[in-house]
């Protein structure tokens, strides 16, 4: 396996989670970098969720999701993830595996405020925090809204977590990811990769996408001849 070097450093907020209702896997990221959904995270719906962050080296992501292919725990991705990684000290590692098991770290050298918080079938963690508030207020949002679809539940977080103070150079991309145990494509795959109040703009994203997941889910990939077009679909839902 070739050696991992160090990467990009990126300032980063996240919480990652597996609905215990629905068995969902999904994120949500929020950072001051562009881009942030095409390089940090990882799902599959069969075998877990990750993220890689802080000096984020994007390298690590099918190192630690083809461990978890394999049937392996959370806790062994990580050190699979660690053990190929010259620069484990630099890094931040969240992951959620399919049973809903979790493994955090965050390395000594990841620059402050960095830290994470681990609860049941979730991690909430950041890198170059205003302060351990933007952690902790994810994860009590998360905790508290357990009667929420996923979705909303990691974009609640991490609203909260921007709200808490978030990064000291604010954010300008974010991303919720989230994909359901019935097929091999995301339920919902949603990016601003470059704004100036980007959890903001994903909020505005979601309010417009959230009625039209089925749509884009079921409808058109699984029975396109009964399918109507996008118009007859809102006007549906506005009757």
């Amino acid at each position: 396996m070739d050696e991992i070097r160090l990467g990009i450093e990126r300032n980063t907020f996240t919480i990652l989670a597996k609905c215990p209702r629905t068995g969902a896997l999904g994120i949500a990221i929020a950072t001051y970098s562009l881009g942030v959904g095409g390089y940090c995270p990882a799902i599959n719906p069969q075998a877990g969720v990750l993220a890689s962050q802080a000096f984020a080296d994007p390298r690590l992501r099918p190192i630690g999701m083809q461990i978890l292919e394999s049937g392996s725990s959370a806790e062994q991705a990580l050190k699979g993830m660690q053990d190929a990684d010259s620069y484990a000290d630099y890094r931040q590692i969240g992951i959620v595996d399919a049973q809903g098991d979790v493994a955090a770290y965050t390395g000594p050298k990841a620059r402050d405020w960095a830290g994470h918080e681990t609860g049941v079938g979730y991690v909430a963690m950041g890198n170059v925090m205003v302060g351990p508030q933007v952690v902790d207020a994810m994860a009590r949002t998360f905790e508290s809204t357990e009667t929420e679809v996923l979705e909303e539940r990691l974009l609640c977080s991490i609203e909260a977590g921007r709200d808490a103070g978030g990064q000291p150079e604010g954010q300008r991309s974010a991303a919720l990811i989230v994909y359901g145990v019935e097929e091999s494509y995301p339920w919902m795959d949603l990016r601003v990769d470059a704004h100036d109040e980007p959890v903001g703009e994903l909020r505005r994203v979601y309010e417009l996408y959230q009625p039209m997941a089925d749509y884009y889910y079921y409808l058109r990939p699984q029975d396109p001849a009964n399918t109507p077009t996008q118009q007859e679909w809102v006007a549906k839902l506005n009757d």
